[in-house]
């Protein structure tokens, strides 16, 4: 077969109706068994169904004895003499994600069975995609941009996703410990950007969906015994009572509007530490489980203690032993390497939870947001923790653009350029510069003649501004994906040449929560190092580096390509 033309397919429209619906034989695809990807919709109430089959007009009967579907008034059908069952899968799969980030319906749709696998000439067909897109767009059945559609939270969060394999493996195991055990405590461990909060979102939206098996029959192997262990979980514990516990709050906001928009979601599923108090959980998923906090440097003791005291709990009580005393179930997603402040449950605590008998751990490997893979990540966990040599090579990668910059006015041109092709581009620094922007018109710093401010908003920082001269804090980022991260690295963080090591000055660094009670420089830098460890990981395409530390710069310019 030669080049595939994008806009070789037919979207026709018919009344989705029992005395009306034979008429999709009509159509010549549908009459001869090609596979077919249809859209049922109801435009007033904002409901749709997408699927697809090589036999329309048979699925189209089952699904009008459905007794929602069969209230739905129109159905799309989308046909091509190209489409092979590999393509219709991923154009259903495509049309599944990209609709419901959209907005415009509230799909009927499980999350199971979400494709993403490899066939010939995938790229082409992913253009036939976009440009039945664009005719539904054209049909005001859909409204956004793709790129837009891309960089939204509805997107990156949404419980419509294709697991990698350890994902899948995950879900399987985690499942079989729901069905098997009464009570249970399991540890999901990955570093940044492994699919953690997806993973999280996309098991609490498959426990709560009921499925309709008719509609998985593509279905085998594993992906069906997935399915298979969630009906049996149904029938034998009705009505799943689950929380999402989401320790940071801008994170949990942006999850909670995510969860506004998925059928059989709530925004109240999803929960600060403190509300799983109001009632008594089957299963509590705990998201970002290194940023639960201790009685230690918090901004109320008074209502942590009031927490303790309703659950008989000492002053001693952590947010992690109010989860563990308010659910049956604890799925608790945790990377050390990400906490990042004294009031952060200490790493002893989950290894002491860890080494119980009963306790089960699941890894996570797959680095799914960093086009530089696991390769970049540990070079930026070698570079920051000294483990380099004068011997090795600098880093280069063909997926992913990791440049210094000695100019900060150049560094913020190239990412406005970045910006404009791929939107999504923040800055982001240490805590190098108090926050007097707070409470006047003055810059919180000036480099390189370039005034800049912290985040003017705590809450979904990384939607509300493109100034690149506003620069987000590790507390507005964490959890969080850009296309193109700009790193400040601030006057804390030093590099001394004698050593040959990285060394912190605590005068230089002004997150007053972030130095509560540590004594010991060490700790200090590990907070600090950790702190920019998680920032340099948020870039999906690229990250730019700009250094105040001369030695510092010098020592990354080793090691990093920089940019005259």
């Amino acid at each position: 077969m030669g080049n595939i033309s994008p806009s070789d397919f037919r979207v026709a429209n018919y009344l989705f109706d029992k005395l009306y619906i034979e008429r999709i034989e009509d159509d010549y695809h549908v009459k001869n068994s090609y596979p077919i990807v249809y859209i049922l919709y109801d435009l007033k109430r904002s409901i749709a169904y997408v699927g697809e089959s090589t036999s329309a007009l048979s699925r189209m009967l089952s699904h009008l004895s459905h007794p929602e579907k069969k209230r739905l008034k129109y159905v799309y059908i989308i046909s091509s003499q190209n489409f092979n069952k590999s393509a219709a899968l991923d154009i259903e799969s495509n049309l599944i994600k990209y609709m419901v980030a959209d907005g415009m319906f509230v799909l009927l749709n499980g999350n199971a069975g979400i494709a993403d696998h490899n066939y010939y000439q995938k790229n082409q067909y992913h253009k036939v995609f976009e440009n039945i897109w664009e005719n539904l767009k054209l049909q005001r059945v859909v409204t956004k941009n793709i790129l837009d559609i891309d960089n939204s939270d509805l997107f990156k969060y949404s419980p419509y996703k294709a697991l990698t394999l350890d994902q899948h493996n995950a879900v399987r195991l985690y499942l079989k410990i729901l069905l098997n055990k009464d009570n249970s405590t399991v540890f999901v461990e990955g570093s940044a950007g492994t699919g953690k909060t997806i993973l999280a979102v996309y098991l609490i939206k498959l426990l709560l969906t009921k499925f309709d098996i008719e509609d998985y029959e593509d279905l085998e192997g594993e992906s069906l015994q997935e399915l298979q262990l969630v009906q049996e979980i149904q029938n034998q514990k009705e009505n799943l009572s689950i929380g999402l516990v989401v320790p940071m709050v801008s994170l949990r906001k942006t999850i909670k509007e995510v969860f506004k928009n998925v059928k059989g979601l709530k925004s109240s599923m999803v929960l600060g530490p403190s509300d799983v108090l109001k009632k008594d959980y089957d299963v509590l998923i705990v998201d970002e489980a290194h940023r639960l906090k201790r009685r230690f440097g918090i901004t109320n003791y008074r209502s942590h203690d009031a927490n303790n005291k309703a659950l008989g709990l000492g002053n001693e009580g952590t947010e992690l032993d109010w989860i563990l005393k308010s659910s049956k179930h604890q799925l608790l997603f945790y990377d050390q390497a990400q906490s990042i402040r004294p009031s952060d449950i200490h790493k002893d605590v989950f290894l002491s939870i860890k080494k119980l008998n009963e306790t089960e751990k699941i890894k996570l490997t797959s680095q799914l947001r960093s086009k530089g893979g696991v390769d970049y990540m540990d070079f930026i966990d070698d570079l920051l923790n000294t483990k380099l040599s004068k011997g090795d090579k600098k880093f280069e990668s063909k997926n992913y653009d990791l440049k210094i910059f000695r100019s900060l006015p150049m560094m913020i041109g190239h990412l406005e350029q970045r910006e404009e092709k791929f939107g999504l581009c923040r800055m982001m620094a240490g805590y190098s510069w108090k926050w007097v922007s707070k409470n006047s018109n003055k810059p919180d710093a000036i480099i390189d003649g370039i005034s800049l401010t912290w985040n003017r908003v705590a809450h979904d920082w990384i939607n509300s501004t493109t100034d690149l001269t506003e620069i987000g804090c590790i507390h507005t980022t964490q959890g969080y994906d850009l296309n193109y991260a700009g790193i400040i690295f601030g006057n804390e963080i030093k590099f001394n040449k004698e050593t040959q090591e990285i060394e912190i000055d605590k005068s230089q660094y002004f997150d007053s929560k972030g130095m509560v009670g540590v004594k010991d420089i060490e700790i200090l830098k590990d907070f600090i190092i950790n702190i920019y460890k998680t920032l340099m990981y948020r870039g999906i395409k690229g990250t730019y580096i700009y250094v105040c530390d001369n030695n510092l710069r010098e020592y990354f310019e080793d090691y990093i390509y920089f940019e005259d």
